[in-house]
């Protein structure tokens, strides 16, 4: 039999995951020590992703993964044995302590000292994103509890020192907290500057958002979960999914929930039948691109600071100034009462024609005047829900019983993705879009080109593949996608998923084939170079311009620049 190669065995171990975990779900429970569940654990210890570095080295525990998956689940989550997955429910009502992870938008709460519930509203997506970290982090306890004791069956002195710390309780400075480091660094098979690194990355969100328990208390959580496990097995970590929530799954309903909503807001705005411009976006690009300039035109001390993008980065924290401004030039903001939660934006630039824009933006102005558009920005879907929610805002609404079709003039999606031939920062333009593991590909009239993008860095145009989850990716799959005929310049989640929807809705009429299609991508990492990854930390301002950059573009082909 011939001998597989790595890229494969990756492309192999993704699929395996997939199925393993939609088997579980159908089922209605697993525990990661069971048979189901350490065939998802192989699956991700096969495929051996990126982003979770060392996670297979037994010696070492993965520091970069793990503050990665800690900045994505719920303070104390390293606690719990009960883990729930449900659907959409009215849990604010019943006291339980909702938490929601700093770096992504889901709900959680906490329904006992060892039992969290996770609301699932994002579609299949999700519960992959939440399985593969929680699948990490299980893999990290287990070498973690292989660290309490000698081979005599004796507690090490290292795990008896963290043990007197956690029971002592307080903060550490100075000597103290260095020896603790010390010995913490023994037990993670890290080196004490590794290990430091880690603790600070964590105490800095903690005391920011309250969002973890720090660094000694989760490595100790960890260990002591398990040697409770070993102990008796009623003890186990366990995963159930409710029928409410395996019914649902598949299904549209939220999206369908959130685009009735969009919907009522433009009828009530009477905005409806109106030229729309959609565009996938962050919450803060397109409303100060278009609104900062004139909100803090008397406060600009530095009248010649003619760079667009030093003039973003300077005026980004006048929230409430711009915000205001806005709302009395056409700016109507929603926050998601669906549970999707994808707040949008609605402009009416009749409203805005008369204000005064930054010297960096090229709108023609009388064209604006006369397209009368409406700009519908909406905040960034997660995997799959892109589909949903955009299949859903595409589909005509009722009307007296009679259907009524939005006038869709130009669709952008704008983002962040992982690129494959370059750097952080650099920019990528979709040709097409190649759901992986799956025959589904689809070509994209880009009415983007690297002519429009004359100040950046670098423009790489070509295939974006949709990946299942930037956490189940290894380098070996990627690099075949560039470097084969494929030549795919970058991997994101969503793109994809878009596109299905809309040229869905082409092929049934409820768009016109002549809709303009944007699709612009900022680098956020590089999976294949080493300190590029997702887990190496986010951009930071160096993120500003290549964000402004591309929402500067989408303004000016909508206004039709000159």
């Amino acid at each position: 039999m011939q001998e597989l190669t790595k890229a494969q065995k990756g492309r192999v171990a993704i699929r395996s995951f997939k199925t393993t975990a939609d088997a579980l779900i159908l089922r209605g429970y697993y525990k990661p020590s069971g048979r189901t569940g350490t065939t998802l654990e192989k699956a991700l210890r096969d495929l051996s992703p990126e982003i979770y570095g060392t996670m297979n080295d037994p010696r070492s525990i993965e520091l970069k993964g793990l503050e990665y998956v800690l900045d994505r689940l719920p303070r104390g989550i390293e606690e719990c044995t009960r883990i729930i997955l449900t659907a959409l429910e009215d849990l604010d009502q019943a006291g339980f302590e909702k938490i929601e992870p700093p770096k992504r938008r889901r709900a959680s709460y906490r329904m006992s000292e060892n039992e969290y519930c996770f609301v699932i509203t994002r579609g299949a997506s999700e519960v992959y994103d939440l399985l593969t970290h929680l699948t990490f982090l299980n893999i990290e306890a287990n070498k973690i509890y292989t660290q309490l004791s000698y081979k005599n069956g004796d507690t090490t002195f290292m795990w008896k020192d963290l043990e007197n710390l956690i029971e002592k309780g307080g903060d550490l400075t100075g000597r103290k907290l260095d020896q603790a480091l010390w010995n913490l660094s023994v037990i993670l098979g890290r080196t004490y500057q590794e290990t430091k690194e880690t603790f600070e990355a964590l105490e800095k969100t903690r005391k920011e958002s309250n969002s973890n328990n720090g660094l000694f208390q989760i490595i100790y959580q960890l260990g002591k979960r398990v040697e409770f496990e070993k102990q008796a097995p009623e003890n186990e970590l366990i995963f159930l999914f409710t029928p409410a929530f395996r019914d649902l799954m598949g299904h549209q309903n939220i999206g369908r929930i959130w685009a009735s909503q969009v919907k009522e807001r433009l009828t009530e705005l009477q905005l409806k039948d109106r030229p729309i411009h959609i565009i996938s976006a962050n919450m803060h690009s397109v409303k100060n691109s278009l609104y900062a300039h004139a909100a803090l035109l008397k406060k600009r001390t530095n009248k010649k600071d003619t760079d667009f993008y030093q003039f973003i980065t300077a005026i980004r924290e006048e929230v409430k100034e711009i915000d205001k401004f806005g709302k009395n030039h056409g700016l109507h903001e929603f926050e998601d009462q669906s549970g999707a939660n994808i707040d949008f934006q609605i402009i009416d630039t009749t409203k805005i024609g008369s204000i005064p824009f930054h010297e960096g933006l090229s709108f023609n102005k009388e064209e604006l005047k006369q397209q009368k558009a409406v700009l519908l920005v909406m905040d960034y879907a997660f995997g799959d829900q892109a589909f949903e929610v955009m299949d859903e805002l595409l589909n005509p609404y009722r009307d007296d019983d009679e259907e009524e079709h939005l006038d869709i003039r130009s669709i952008s999606i704008m983002g962040k993705a992982g690129i494959l031939p370059g750097n952080k920062g650099d920019l990528m333009l979709a040709t097409a879009h190649v759901i992986e593991g799956t025959a589904n590909n689809y070509i994209v009239d880009n009415d983007l080109t690297e002519e429009d993008f004359k100040e950046a860095a670098a423009v790489y145009t070509g295939p974006i593949l949709t990946v299942l989850g930037t956490s189940l990716q290894n380098s070996d799959v990627l690099a075949k996608f560039q470097t084969t005929s494929w030549k795919a310049v970058g991997l994101e989640m969503e793109g994809g998923h878009y596109q299905r929807a809309i040229s869905a809705a082409m092929i049934k009429g409820h768009i016109g084939r002549d809709v303009k299609i944007r699709y612009a991508y900022y680098a956020s990492d590089n999976p294949l170079r080493s300190g590029q990854t997702l887990a190496s930390g986010s951009m930071g301002q160096e993120g500003i311009q290549p964000t402004y950059m591309i929402t500067k573009v989408i303004l000016e082909k909508i206004f039709k620049g000159v």
